[in-house]
């Protein structure tokens, strides 16, 4: 029986010549990577294992991204506990606040992941790294301690899904649309620790940022991991930004699927996820009038420089509706600043909206835009639970940088198409 990509490197990290679905493997780790919440959380179970130091200095990532810059004197402790573990351990890779970017838009612009690795995080949406062609999954913080510790995890090998992926986008749909339309196909379940793996002809219509976002939200729909094969587009994308040696893996002919999907990439409109779940999806024709309180576009999900783009491509020349706010996150340094010589960050703030520093903040209702009771908030990140960026009594509605730019114009969940005849 052949094997699908995941399970191949899967197989390769465990020195198994093959692997099967269920089966438990312990198997070698190339990247750990942690972040101010959870090696905040890690720390003391490294330490009650009786570890002096972490498995190899070099594979060892921390990113201070989720309540940093610290907004409150927890949050000053948590990061102070992460800084004193970075310098003990000798990290090569450790980003403070001037450094640090979303840790999921991070590690790829800075080289740290690559196709055919192995990585964990202590983070649900590590399952990004799957659009290089790597095998990542979001993990706990005793298995990130001791992933931290010996530079091996135990897995139980995930059976897999296949997307078949044909057509090209049209204009205003973007990846998020993708994975909303996807994720309201099967449910926020139907990928439960299973692989989401992608090919077909339709891939190679995807940016690299379309497949950044797509694998990001593989954990939405339950998935353990997503996978993208390592084309061209992949390819001149790690000419720009890696420069490991690194092996892609192929999924044989006859690997075994529980069930292939085909998706007509051109089919698929503009999709907004109204709350509570990811799952819960409408296209932008089926919206109906919801007004809103707050607009929110950056997270690891959408804060990269296409999203950005986007956006501003939206916005310019047009002003935010003064009934609501708006806050525009670009997720790394190196992003906030091409968004700078764009111009990009001038449109933003001419159009009414606050700019921020890269931080995931808002997303996860940490800091910089929490939402009051009653308030509604359309926001690019990946998550729409309940009290997901504040009171329990909020709505977050998910959408595009598109979706999201158009309707902080009009104040409601607005077509990006339609909103020149919405605004004459």
């Amino acid at each position: 029986m052949g094997m699908t990509a995941t399970q191949k490197i899967l197989a390769a990290h465990a020195g198994l010549d093959c692997v099967s679905p269920g089966q438990l493997i312990e198997a070698r780790l190339d990247v750990v990577m942690g972040n101010d919440i959870t090696i905040a959380l890690a720390v003391p179970e490294f330490r009650k294992a009786g570890a002096a130091h972490v498995f190899d200095k070099d594979k060892v990532v921390v990113v201070l991204d989720h309540f940093a810059p610290n907004k409150d004197i927890k949050a000053a402790m948590q990061c102070k506990t992460c800084r004193e573990f970075a310098r003990e351990n000798h990290l090569k890779y450790f980003y403070d606040v001037g450094r640090m970017g979303i840790e999921h838009a991070l590690l790829p612009e800075q080289g740290i992941v690559a196709p055919g690795e192995l990585i964990i995080g202590g983070d649900s949406h590590t399952c990004t790294y799957g659009a290089l062609g790597a095998f990542s999954t979001g993990v706990g913080s005793t298995d990130l301690a001791m992933g931290m510790a010996v530079g091996e995890n135990w897995f139980k090998v995930p059976s897999a899904l296949r997307f078949r992926l044909t057509g090209k986008l049209q204009k205003w749909v973007c990846g998020k649309d993708v994975m909303l339309h996807i994720i309201g196909l099967i449910g926020v379940d139907g990928a439960l620790y299973r692989s989401m793996e992608f090919c077909g002809g339709g891939v190679a219509e995807l940016s690299m940022d379309d497949r950044f976002t797509i694998a990001n939200m593989a954990i939405e729909a339950g998935a353990k991991n997503a996978f993208f094969p390592v084309d061209q587009t992949c390819r001149s994308y790690l000419a720009e930004h890696c420069r490991k040696t690194w092996k892609a893996f192929e999924a044989d002919k006859d690997a075994e699927y529980e069930k292939t999907y085909d998706i007509d990439l051109s089919s698929i409109r503009p999709t907004v996820a109204f709350p509570h779940l990811p799952s819960n999806t409408r296209t932008i024709d089926e919206v109906g009038l919801v007004e809103l309180d707050q607009v929110f576009i950056g997270s690891c999900t959408n804060g990269r420089l296409e999203d950005m783009a986007m956006a501003a491509s939206v916005l310019k020349g047009r002003h935010v509706h003064d009934r609501l706010r708006v806050i525009v996150i670009p997720a790394t340094p190196s992003i906030y600043l091409e968004c700078m010589q764009k111009g990009y960050l001038r449109i933003f703030m001419e159009a009414g909206c606050a700019v921020s520093t890269p931080t995931c903040g808002p997303c996860l209702g940490g800091h910089m835009g929490l939402l009051a009771a009653g308030e509604k908030c359309l926001s690019t990140t990946n998550r729409n639970f309940v009290g997901r960026m504040g009171h329990v009594d909020s709505e977050v509605y998910l959408c595009s940088p598109a979706v999201a730019a158009a309707s902080a114009v009009t104040g409601r969940i607005t077509d990006p198409a339609k909103l020149s005849m919405e605004t004459l």
